[in-house]
């Protein structure tokens, strides 16, 4: 919450900074990305000579040379598609760039806590201003005290300021769980648990549906005002989606808490390369946050030192949790599900979830098992 004068400061920084940073992308480009202490050689004297701290030169090349990294770990991994697709030949073929108000980090030496008083001093170009107010939870203030450590990150959006700390909080400790339960994810339902709890989708789809079309409407304007509208719907729909998966996540975790039990949760990576669908279908499976909504559970199962593992979701949903029969058959739609070897009827997503849960205990027992061969 700073005044306006120091508020101007702070956003003369940013823009300083990431300007400095896309030049020094350039040069990171032009010699074949060196490694970091080669890149600096070629480029701290500049950023010394535009006013830049050296902690603060220094944090731009780093923040520029971590950036060629994940550029280059996600070509490797696939993430930017094929060899030859336009995306990934559009990325490698250029200089990446920074936006004008991107993050800059800032270690202890630039930027100082006072928890009590709630403010902060930061290091700008104009200089180091002191009393910078902050605002944050009361929850949030007893975790920053206390767990607060390495590097924060100073962020603009919207003329607002951000700091963002990262904070190692200890992981409780785990318990031997008392059974599973199963979550199984999906598109119609968001999850489904072997304890009966379902997280409908049906809200979600209707308003990313009315999102899809406004986003039509205001892109066929082609005017400044349309893509700011654009940008703030944008934000406004993933904060939406966020908070429906925090919501899901915590009832989830709250409910294997309080029931000693562990959680059982399907390994869903690249299913969008895997999965074929229709063009409509398409649209709803990329927009689907199935992966943020499973490292919501994760992170606050182990706050809450909840025991989860991974399983393999092949032929859950074929597979009768009453008799164990596995056909094709079985699943007739969406919805209902009917096995051909017992006749048992039941809940498609809910057969499921008890399969993942059922698969759960076996990868823990299997985790617990020694390998080790018995001394003869």
């Amino acid at each position: 919450m700073p005044e306006p004068e120091q508020a101007a400061a702070l956003s003369a920084t940013l823009r300083t900074v990431n300007a400095l940073a896309c030049w020094v992308s350039q040069v990171a480009f032009a010699r074949g990305v060196p490694r970091e202490y080669e890149l600096r050689k070629h480029t701290y004297p500049r950023l010394k000579a535009e006013g830049l701290g050296a902690q603060a030169a220094q944090h731009v090349i780093k923040k520029v040379r971590d950036a060629y990294t994940t550029l280059h770990a996600n070509i490797r991994a696939g993430n930017l598609g094929k060899p030859q697709s336009k995306r990934r030949i559009k990325a490698a073929s250029k200089p990446i760039t920074f936006r004008p108000r991107a993050a800059q980090p800032y270690d202890d030496r630039c930027l100082s806590w006072q928890y009590d008083a709630q403010t902060v001093s930061i290091w700008t170009t104009a200089g180091r201003i002191k009393n910078v107010r902050f605002v944050c939870s009361t929850d949030a203030l007893k975790t920053l005290r206390d767990h607060r450590q390495g590097e924060s990150d100073l962020i603009e959006r919207d003329g607002v300021f951000y700091l963002i700390a990262t904070c190692d909080v200890p992981e409780t400790e785990t318990y031997e769980p008392d059974g599973f339960i199963g979550v199984d994810l999906g598109i119609v339902n968001i999850a489904t648990t072997s304890t009966g709890y379902q997280a409908a989708g049906r809200g979600l789809g209707r308003y990313r549906k009315r999102q899809l079309a406004l986003r039509a409407k205001l892109q066929k304007k082609r005017t400044k005002s349309a893509k700011r509208r654009l940008k703030e719907r944008s934000r406004r729909e993933a904060r939406h989606v966020k908070n429906t998966n925090h919501v899901i996540a915590k009832t989830i975790v709250t409910e294997a808490e309080r029931t000693s039990a562990g959680i059982s949760l399907e390994e869903l990576k690249g299913i969008r390369q895997r999965v074929r669908l229709r063009k409509p279908q398409r649209v709803q499976l990329h927009s689907w946050a199935f992966a943020q909504l499973g490292d919501f559970i994760v992170y606050k199962a182990k706050r809450a030192g909840v025991p989860l593992v991974y399983v393999d979701p092949a032929y859950t949903s074929q597979t009768c949790a009453e008799c164990g029969h596995v056909d094709k058959r079985n699943r007739v739609d969406q919805g209902l599900f009917i096995c051909r070897g017992c006749g048992v009827v039941a809940h498609a997503d809910r057969n499921a979830s008890h399969n993942i849960a059922r698969k759960g205990e076996a990868v823990w027992t299997a985790g617990r098992e020694s390998r080790v061969p018995a001394t003869p």
